[in-house]
C-alpha cells in the first residue's frame, strides 16, 4: 500500500505540480498531540516581513507555531564539489535569515510566538507542496503580496491566482504589499 500510494502522489506531483490532487493529506491540527501550523516562505524579499507579522499576530491571538521555510534553489553545478559549498553557503544564509527574522518579531513583542525552521532544497513551488504534504499540522499558507505594479510577486501569482488557485491544499492568506506593519498588526 504505501509504495503504489507513494508512486501515485509522484505521478500526480509530476503531472500537476501545483494541484492537490487527490492525495491530499488529512490536517490534523486539532487531534491530541498536534498543532496549528501557519507557514511563511522566508527569503530576502520585502514582503515576507508582511506575512511574518501577520502570521505572528494570527498565532499569538489564536494560538499555534509559524513555520518558516526557506528553500534553496539549485543552481546548475557540473562539479559536486562546487555544489556542495554553494548548498552549505546558502544554509549558512538561511540561518542568517532566521536569526534576523526571530530578533525582528522579538523586538516587536512576539517573543512568545513559537517557530519552527525549515530548509529544503528543490523548486520552490514543489518543495512548498512537499512541505504541506509532510506535515499535517500545517493550516494555513501565509503570503506577503509585492507593492509593485507588475504584480503581486511570483509566489502569489503561481500559487494563489489563477487555474490552480481552487486546487491548493490548504487556505492561503494573501497580505497586501501596501499595508503597513502597524495595519497589519491590527487585523491579525
Amino acid at each position: 500500500m504505501g509504495q503504489a500510494w507513494l508512486g501515485a502522489a509522484l505521478y500526480c506531483w509530476q503531472k500537476h505540480p501545483v494541484a492537490a490532487c487527490a492525495m491530499a493529506k488529512k490536517r490534523r491540527i486539532f487531534e491530541e498531540g498536534h498543532g496549528r501550523k501557519l507557514m511563511v516562505i522566508v527569503d530576502e524579499t520585502p514582503e515576507v516581513e508582511g506575512a511574518l507579522f501577520y502570521a505572528a499576530g494570527r498565532v499569538l491571538h489564536a494560538g499555534g507555531t509559524i513555520l518558516l521555510l526557506y528553500v534553496i534553489e539549485p543552481e546548475a553545478q557540473f562539479w559536486e564539489g562546487v555544489r556542495q559549498v554553494q548548498l552549505e553557503e546558502e544554509t549558512n544564509k538561511a540561518r542568517a535569515v532566521f536569526r534576523l527574522f526571530r530578533r525582528k518579531l522579538n523586538n516587536d513583542g512576539y517573543d512568545a510566538v513559537p517557530t519552527e525552521e525549515v530548509i529544503r532544497e528543490g523548486k520552490k513551488i514543489d518543495e512548498i507542496l512537499k512541505q504541506i504534504d509532510e506535515d499535517e499540522d500545517i493550516a494555513v499558507l501565509v503570503l506577503g503580496a509585492s507593492r509593485e505594479a507588475a504584480g503581486p510577486g511570483p509566489l502569489v501569482s503561481s500559487l494563489a491566482t489563477g487555474a490552480n488557485a481552487g486546487k491548493f491544499p490548504i487556505p492561503i492568506t494573501i497580505v497586501p504589499g501596501e499595508l503597513a506593519l502597524e495595519d497589519i498588526k491590527a487585523l491579525a
